[in-house]
């Protein structure tokens, strides 16, 4: 397939530049895989799609103030970093810009107490870095970093926690896992009352996730590795649920590629964790996922791929069709879908 059979038209006033509130006032498109039929909602009415016994998996992954803006100790140059992935307490792959500007032993400083030196330029405007600092990292970040918000949002953040799901809980992405953005504990709570089960996962979302896809040939697109985590609690509740015939709820394609990652080809899940470099595009048989949860994702992304992968390439083009008919909010801070 190629990248542009994933292309549709978007207005660009249908891109979110601030996400609801309340959280679950969104719009949710609801998509039945079996009539082709679609429904219009709004997100809080989610459980009337939810029923006793169902598994609802969350990623519970929080993100970084990843954007740091310094100056190169030498030139007074400025430097933007976006923090990608820890290899050691104080060593990390970054996403720098620009680039072109940094070479080996370049030392660039971010306030008086953080700086980075370059130890290797990569690819793609990645680079190896190693932190000094006083004191304990993850403060000094809080000091100077920015919520790394996609470029496409041009609003200011009122509210960092704007940006992290109600269930956020292990630092480490460089975007939030967006779908999640919806739900409000109360949500959370109507449905764990109704018996459905909740369970968490963890995916450190980075480049793997949001890197554009820049070749015609979807196959030869590589996919960066992004941390993830599953544990035995939450592998006992999906695989009873599985073996019971109960439904497995995604809610976002981070959950998706966690649970599609530590499947066996029987589909059955065993605690791990590790780097994942999965890329699901059709044709592809889900050996978890039931039913997903997500928002609309870019054109011509791997996550509409993932998408179509799950409901048809065609009939996903359709439903997105309708959604910017129908006036959805597109993206990131968007509106939702549920695909049964």
């Amino acid at each position: 397939m190629k990248t542009s059979d994933f292309y549709y038209d978007l207005p660009e006033d249908r891109i979110a530049q601030h996400p609801a509130s309340p959280r679950d006032s969104a719009r949710l498109l609801v998509y039945d895989r079996t009539t082709k039929q679609t429904e219009h909602h709004i997100f809080r009415d989610l459980p009337q799609y939810l029923k006793k016994g169902d598994v609802l998996v969350i990623n519970n992954t929080r993100v970084l103030p990843a954007r740091i803006l310094g100056k190169k100790i030498d030139t007074g140059a400025c430097i933007e970093f976006l923090l990608h992935k820890r290899r050691t307490l104080t060593d990390w792959e970054v996403l720098a810009r620009p680039v072109k500007r940094l070479k080996v032993g370049t030392t660039v400083c971010f306030s008086d107490t953080l700086s980075a030196n370059v130890l290797a330029v990569k690819e793609e405007g990645l680079v190896e870095v190693r932190f000094a600092y006083i004191g304990v990292f993850e403060s000094e970040l809080a000091k100077v970093g920015e919520m790394p918000l996609p470029p496409y949002i041009k609003e200011k953040l009122v509210d960092g926690e704007q940006y992290q799901t109600v269930y956020a809980k292990q630092e480490g992405s460089s975007a939030a896992p967006t779908a999640g953005l919806h739900f409000t504990p109360e949500l959370l709570q109507v449905v764990k009352n109704m018996g459905v089960e909740v369970a968490e996962v963890l995916l450190h979302v980075g480049l793997g996730t949001f890197r554009p896809v820049k070749v015609d040939e979807i196959t030869e697109h590589k996919m960066h590795s992004e941390y993830y985590e599953i544990s035995a609690q939450t592998c006992d509740i999906i695989n009873r649920a599985k073996k019971e015939g109960r439904r497995v709820i995604a809610v976002g394609t981070t959950s998706v590629r966690v649970l599609e990652s530590a499947a066996s080809e029987a589909g059955i899940l065993a605690p791990t964790c590790g780097e994942t470099s999965i890329f699901i595009y059709p044709p592809y048989t889900f050996k978890i996922v039931d039913a997903l949860i997500t928002n609309f994702h870019l054109p011509e992304s791997t996550l509409i791929m993932l998408v179509s992968a799950f409901c048809g390439r065609e009939e996903t083009l359709r439903v997105y069709n309708e959604a910017v008919k129908s006036g959805y909010r597109f993206f990131s801070f968007g509106d939702a879908c549920f695909f049964l």
